[in-house]
């Protein structure tokens, strides 16, 4: 396995493991927001990432959701979202994740994703096979909106929302079903292995989505980002099997 990848589902492995063992437990909350949660457990799922990797490799730089560490200057940069899923985490729903990407350059070389729940580990690198625990996952064959299962998110600003309200009324009623799970990571992961045909948000991070982007073009997928309306930093995302017509959409 590629060194950096094999590092990469390590470190994914041990934060999940992490937060499997504190599942359902007594969680310390660093900050309640209207349609947010932040978790003590989210720092220390971050900084035992952090530690793993700079231990390996000291002059990377990381790049997370609870901050940034590592040397700044660095063109390799490790993408880490310690809990994707923190609000399912927090209620006790079992979909959540983490998700560690690697890229050179500004170029995405590798990506894992973890399911402690499931001990699901969705690793790709670049120009590769990607596997779900070593098997290779592909897309679905679906090309037909009337056959699709589509993931839709709704962000957490009113904009944001808004916006996902007008693209579900635009998807439902074409498609087989809309699911709403909580984790965008695993929606990716999802697609990359045909469980699930489309995912679309209005407003995203680069820590949600850079390792299921490797992975769903890999799986013989599409990703189309967009500057979001709502908020500089983020993106549109309309991410696909490949072989539905979500253009209008």
């Amino acid at each position: 396995m590629n060194p950096f990848l094999e590092l990469a589902c390590d470190a994914a492995r041990q934060a999940g493991a992490l937060l499997r063992d504190h599942y359902e437990s007594d969680l310390n909350v660093n900050e309640m927001l209207d349609h947010d949660i932040k978790l003590e457990l989210d720092v220390r799922s971050q900084d035992l990432i952090t530690r793993r990797i700079l231990d390996t490799y000291p002059d990377h730089a990381i790049y997370g959701e609870e901050g940034i560490a590592g040397n700044p200057d660095s063109t390799i940069e490790w993408i880490v979202d310690p809990i994707d899923g923190t609000v399912n985490y927090f209620y006790g729903i079992p979909h959540f994740c983490v998700s560690i990407a690697m890229r050179e350059a500004g170029q995405l070389k590798v990506g894992a994703i973890y399911d402690p729940m499931l001990d699901e580990m969705f690793a790709v690198e670049a120009g590769g096979t990607p596997t779900r625990n070593g098997k290779p996952i592909t897309t679905s064959p679906r090309s037909q909106l009337k056959d699709a299962v589509v993931t839709i998110g709704f962000s957490k600003s009113k904009e944001a929302m808004d916006a996902g309200m007008d693209r579900y009324r635009a998807v439902a009623y074409q498609v087989r079903k809309t699911r709403m799970m909580g984790s965008a990571a695993l929606a990716l992961a999802y697609i990359a292995c045909g469980r699930l045909d489309a995912y679309i948000e209005e407003q995203i991070s680069l820590w949600d989505i850079a390792a299921g982007q490797l992975l769903v073009e890999a799986a013989g997928g599409s990703i189309r980002l967009s500057d979001s309306v709502s908020h500089p930093d983020k993106w549109g995302i309309v991410a696909h099997n490949g072989k539905l017509p979500l253009d209008d959409i």
